[in-house]
């Protein structure tokens, strides 16, 4: 469904540790990700928000929530419109989709995600 929360990502100094925190707090458990980065999927026994467990990538990076749309393109130019910082571009996860992060005009973090089984 469009324009809903359908991530979260949590970013962590030591994706490893935070793991034992999600998992003994929830009974959360993880899935590395195939993809060559530290990127950790958490499985919840529901299919939707689906979570993550990301390396921090700086001081700012704070957890972010994802949300499903059409097209990111047209996403990201109605959001730089309406004030909001684009701070990762439009970006591929191969054979799941696309996303992309900004900022909101009072400075939050929002993701943009946009399935696309043929993302590369």
């Amino acid at each position: 469904m469009e324009n809903t929360v359908c991530l979260f990502e949590i970013p962590a100094d030591d994706p490893d540790a935070l793991q034992q925190f999600y998992g003994k707090m929830f009974g959360w458990t993880f899935e590395k990700y195939p993809a060559g980065f530290r990127y950790y999927k958490i499985h919840m026994d529901q299919k939707i928000p689906r979570g993550g467990i990301t390396a921090r990538q700086d001081a700012t990076h704070t957890p972010v929530n994802y949300v499903r749309v059409a097209s990111i393109s047209e996403a990201l130019a109605k959001a730089k419109d309406l004030g909001a910082t684009v701070v990762v571009t439009k970006k591929p996860i191969q054979g799941k989709g696309w996303y992309s992060v900004l900022l909101d005009p009072q400075g939050n973090r929002i993701g943009l995600w946009e399935d696309d089984p043929a993302a590369a």
